[in-house]
C-alpha cells in the first residue's frame, strides 16, 4: 500500500551523517522513504543552526543562569564559640569539689568549646576574585571556603565590611581565571519586572526562585530595622536562609540585586535584595579603604513636606540629633527642605541621596521652609561612625 504524506523539513541524525528530509515522505507496506535533497540544499556546515534551537527552547530563567550563574558561590564558615557549662547552674554547687565526681558531671569548672558553622551565598563580581556578600554570612568568622560553581573550594579572606549596609567583600586566594557576573543597573528596573534569586538556602546549593520585582526604594525601618541604613528591592521570589549574600537577576542574566533578608511572622514571605548600584558602590569604598563611608548631617525626615498646588514636595524634619552637624548650624525641627545645591527636593530619599553624592567635609548649600519663609543654611556632613552621641 502506498501513501503520499506531506511534511516539513526534518532534520534526521543517523551514524553521524545529517540528512535533511523535505516534500513528501512515501510510506509503502509501513516502511518509510524519504526523499532526499541534494547535498548542496540547506546542508548545515557545523552545529551552530542546532545550537542556536536548543538555546531558543530555554526558558529565560535557564539562559539568565547560563549568563551569571557560575559566578555564584557558596561561602561555609567556621567559628569557635566557648560555653561555659556552669551558667546554669548554682554558684554553691561550683565551691564544692566532691560535686562534680559524685553527680559526674564532668569539668563542671571549665569552658567548652565548640565549632559553630554556617553557610552563605555570594557572587563574584571582580575578575580579580572578589565576591561581594552579607556582612552578616562573614562576621566573627575564624575561618572560611568559597565553594565555586565547578566544584572547587578555595579560602577566603575579608577584605572589609560594613554593617550599615549589610555588606561585606571577600578575596578569593589563588589564581583566577574567576568566572564573573555580569551587573545591571538597578536604576532601571521597575515594578513588575522578573527577579531571579539564586543561591544556597538551607544548604542546598544552586537553588533558583522565580518571582517578580514587588516595589522598589524599601526603607528598612519599614520593617523594624534601625540600625541598618538601606533602600531595598523586594520581591516575591523566595529568599531562605542560606540564600543571603547571593545575587537577584532580571530576566537578561545581570545581577540588579544582593539578597540580604527575608520577612517572618505576619507578611512572611517578602524577600529583600540591596540594589547592585549601591552594593557596588559600598564594595569597591571596602576594596579601596577598607571601610565605606556614610555622610551624614544628624537629622531624621518625613514625607509631610510643603503643599504647592495640592502637590506636596520637599522633606521635612522630624528629628535633629543634638550636637550634629544640623544642630550645630541652626536647622530647627519642622524645617522643611525644599532644595539642596541646585537639586530640587521631592522626599527625603532625595536628601540621602544628595548626602551621599556630596560626601563628607565638603559644604552643602540647603534652602528650608520656616514658618513659610526661605532661609539658605550651609552644612558640611561628616561620617557617621565619626560622630558621637
Amino acid at each position: 500500500m502506498l501513501k503520499l504524506l506531506k511534511s516539513k523539513p526534518i532534520l534526521k541524525i543517523f551514524k553521524g551523517v545529517y540528512i535533511y528530509s523535505f516534500g513528501m515522505s512515501l510510506l509503502m507496506s509501513g516502511i518509510p522513504f524519504v526523499v532526499q535533497s541534494s547535498a548542496s540544499e540547506n546542508l548545515p556546515t557545523d552545529l551552530q543552526d542546532i545550537e542556536t534551537k536548543t538555546y531558543k527552547r530555554k526558558s529565560f530563567v535557564a539562559r539568565a543562569l547560563e549568563k551569571s550563574g557560575p559566578a555564584v558561590v557558596t561561602i561555609e564558615t567556621e567559628k569557635r564559640v566557648t560555653n561555659n557549662n556552669s551558667d546554669n547552674l548554682p554558684r554553691s554547687f561550683l565551691i564544692d569539689p566532691y560535686f562534680e565526681r559524685f553527680f559526674g558531671i564532668p569539668n563542671i569548672q571549665s569552658p567548652r568549646s565548640t565549632i559553630e558553622k554556617r553557610q552563605g551565598s555570594g557572587v563574584i563580581f571582580s575578575s580579580k576574585g572578589l565576591v561581594i556578600t552579607n556582612a552578616h554570612v562573614v562576621e566573627e568568622t575564624d575561618q572560611m571556603l568559597v565553594g565555586l560553581s565547578n566544584g572547587k573550594r578555595v579560602v577566603g579572606k575579608v577584605v572589609g565590611q560594613d554593617s550599615l549596609t549589610d555588606l561585606a567583600v571577600i578575596r578569593l586566594e589563588g589564581k583566577g581565571p574567576w568566572p564573573q557576573a555580569f551587573l545591571g543597573d538597578s536604576n532601571k528596573i521597575i515594578v513588575g519586572d522578573w527577579a531571579i534569586a539564586v543561591g544556597n538556602p538551607y544548604g542546598l546549593e544552586k537553588t533558583v526562585t522565580l518571582g517578580i520585582i514587588s516595589n522598589l526604594n524599601r526603607n528598612v525601618s519599614q520593617l523594624g530595622i534601625s540600625d541598618k541604613r538601606l533602600n531595598l528591592i523586594q520581591t516575591d521570589a523566595a529568599i531562605n536562609p542560606g540564600n543571603s549574600g547571593g545575587p537577584l537577576l532580571n530576566s537578561n542574566g545581570e545581577v540588579i540585586g544582593i539578597n540580604t533578608l527575608v520577612r517572618s511572622g505576619p507578611g512572611a514571605g517578602l524577600g529583600f535584595a540591596i540594589p547592585i548600584n549601591k552594593a557596588i558602590e559600598i564594595a569597591n569604598q571596602l576594596v579601596d579603604k577598607g571601610q565605606a563611608i556614610h555622610p551624614m548631617i544628624g537629622v531624621h525626615l518625613s514625607r509631610a513636606g510643603a503643599k504647592t498646588e495640592k502637590i506636596n514636595y520637599g522633606a521635612t524634619i522630624e528629628y535633629i540629633v543634638p550636637g550634629g552637624p544640623a544642630d550645630k548650624q541652626g536647622f530647627k525641627v519642622k524645617d522643611i527642605i525644599v532644595k539642596i545645591n541646585k537639586i530640587e527636593i521631592r522626599d527625603p530619599k532625595d536628601v540621602v541621596d544628595s548626602i551621599n553624592m556630596n560626601g563628607v567635609d565638603k559644604a552643602m548649600k540647603f534652602i528650608i521652609l520656616r514658618n513659610n519663609a526661605r532661609r539658605i543654611i550651609t552644612v558640611k556632613p561628616v561620617d557617621i561612625r565619626s560622630f558621637k552621641l
